[in-house]
């Protein structure tokens, strides 16, 4: 297949730093768009991958799934995009397109498991994929997701990500208005499930650690500020919630939260600590209470996560960086030194 050579920004090793790297993308075939990136968020998987945390990275690693771009070229059978359209990719490529779920819109839940826009396998040129850290991608139109020219591109970058994973159970679970929900945790997620849940009418309660975010919350949106490790208010809103959406990615007392839900309330973790998180069973079966988790959505649902977004006038809380400073970005990353995510203007790759 023919291919050609472009600038990334990746690392060949989990101990070594990121820097530029070329790497090839295939031509456009019949159903694909080429698209040059414009701006790439930085998710914590994305550091989690390019230093093997969760082992099975493949070196080079280019990393990077919230993408923001406009279409440069298409495929022949392309019907949806043109040249010039805005467009978005997120954490997925591809999927097998026949089971259950991609039949159902969950292509995210594939049996034969999807096709990660970075570190999977490279159904076309063999090898594993690349991702956002780069001049362009080259992605089946199925897969590919308009992108709103309301808003700042820069700030919608993380939606393809962090959007969808905190809209996606929201949206499952029927958050609307009259109901009293939770947010746990105010970062990457936390602070869009606090704008995406307020736009869905409901009553918001942010659950912090740290009484200094408190204004910051009411500002994305919170109807109330919880300081989680005072047990006199979190008694006060003792089984009073119908949903709690769980951001937190270090261990933390999951009993503590689920105590506050009300009967047949749930609450759905989307933050990926390492270690096991203890629950004990009266914490459930004395309110017939759920605990559950969630990952991102399938195509279908990020369109509209994406269009809800653009209606509702949400983006991310951004830091705006160029691609060499994505190294300290990530040592910040790691101390929670953001509001909230780091977004790179691809411009300084050329």
């Amino acid at each position: 297949m023919e291919t050609k050579s472009i600038k990334a920004f990746g690392t060949e090793a989990a101990e070594a730093p990121l820097q530029t790297l070329d790497i090839q993308r295939r031509a456009v075939q019949a159903h694909d768009v080429e698209i040059e990136i414009l701006y790439c968020g930085i998710c914590h998987s994305d550091l989690h991958t390019a230093r093997n945390e969760w082992h099975g990275t493949i070196y080079p690693i280019v990393p990077g799934h919230e993408i923001v771009g406009r279409i440069t070229k298409v495929g022949e059978h392309v019907k949806g995009f043109k040249v010039g359209d805005l467009a978005g990719v997120g954490c997925m490529v591809d999927s097998c397109r026949e089971c259950e779920h991609c039949k159902n819109d969950l292509e995210q839940f594939c049996d034969e498991g999807n096709i990660q826009t970075f570190n999977s396998p490279d159904k076309h040129l063999g090898g594993q994929t690349y991702g956002g850290y780069s001049q362009s991608i080259t992605v089946d139109e199925s897969f590919v997701l308009h992108i709103s020219d309301k808003l700042n591109l820069a700030a919608v970058a993380p939606l393809l990500c962090a959007g969808i994973t905190t809209y996606s159970p929201l949206k499952h679970w029927k958050v609307g208005p009259g109901q009293k929900v939770g947010i746990v945790g105010i970062g990457g997620l936390g602070h869009m499930g606090i704008k995406i849940a307020k736009a869905m009418g409901a009553h918001v309660v942010v659950f912090t650690t740290s009484l200094s975010k408190t204004d910051d919350a009411k500002r994305l949106g919170a109807d109330e500020v919880v300081l989680s490790t005072d047990e006199t208010q979190m008694a006060q809103h003792a089984r009073s919630l119908n949903f709690i959406l769980d951001c937190v990615s270090a261990e933390h007392n999951i009993d503590a939260y689920l105590n506050l839900l009300k009967v047949d309330g749930t609450l759905t973790l989307v933050g990926a600590p390492m270690d096991p998180l203890p629950v004990t069973s009266f914490s459930l079966i004395l309110g017939r209470r759920s605990f559950s988790g969630s990952l991102i959505g399938g195509i279908k649902e990020t369109q509209e996560m994406l269009d809800f977004c653009a209606e509702h006038n949400i983006t991310s809380d951004v830091e705006v960086i160029g691609v060499n400073d994505v190294n300290e970005a990530y040592e910040r990353l790691l101390k929670g030194d953001v509001k909230y995510r780091f977004v790179i203007d691809m411009e300084s790759l050329k």
